[in-house]
């Protein structure tokens, strides 16, 4: 089971010629390349990156519906990839869900381009809305799923949501990782998180 969602939701009708690894690749870096060079997220047009890319606007428009589902692309190839995961309990699942928020946050300090953009994309809803409902969104559905299965299984108590069991687990790690830049992330902390929870949220022995 992977983390990431579908790019199909953001691709727009199908293409009449095969993609292009290469291609895309070029175009991604072109986007990297202007943020790199401080060009602020709301003036990068698909014009002025078909430029730096060295591409025609209509190779980028068979790739991509518009610069949101574009800059959706670009932050996935800056983040770290998203996880396989293992399936075999809600625990395991759990630490690797919360160890790639983890990783997301070492590379948000370490990366200025990430931190930029993460930065600005709060002032621009249209590239926001497009990275919640084709990245975050998915990945949520993920977590609640696992969420569901260890209730069905008996490791976690069905009386609470999981919407709620979800920001218990994710919140912690999230308030460590991206709210505070200035917090340790050791590399034990996610089993710490889910280990810490479980204790309370595991049902009661008869």
């Amino acid at each position: 089971m992977s983390l990431a969602g579908s790019r199909d939701s953001h691709e727009g009708p199908p293409r009449g010629r095969p993609r292009s690894e290469a291609v895309e690749r070029s175009i991604i870096e072109g986007v990297m390349k202007l943020l790199e060079e401080g060009v602020p997220l709301g003036e990068v047009s698909i014009e002025r990156v078909a430029r730096t890319a060295g591409v025609g606007k209509a190779t980028i428009y068979r790739r991509w519906s518009g610069k949101e589902a574009l800059f959706v692309d670009v932050l996935r190839a800056a983040e770290p990839p998203d996880a396989e995961l293992p399936g075999t309990s809600v625990r395991e699942d759990l630490i690797v869900i919360l160890e790639h928020v983890r990783r997301r946050g070492l590379a948000s300090r370490s990366s200025l381009i990430l931190h930029n953009v993460y930065a600005q994309m709060k002032s621009s809803p249209k590239v926001w809305n497009a990275y919640h409902a084709t990245v975050i969104e998915p990945r949520r559905q993920i977590a609640f799923e696992v969420l569901r299965r260890g209730q069905r299984n008996g490791e976690l108590r069905e009386d609470l949501d999981v919407e709620l069991l979800n920001d218990m687990f994710v919140g912690p790690m999230l308030v460590r990782a991206l709210l505070r830049p200035d917090a340790e992330l050791p590399e034990d902390l996610a089993e710490r998180i889910v280990d810490a929870l479980l204790v309370g949220l595991s049902p009661a022995e008869p």
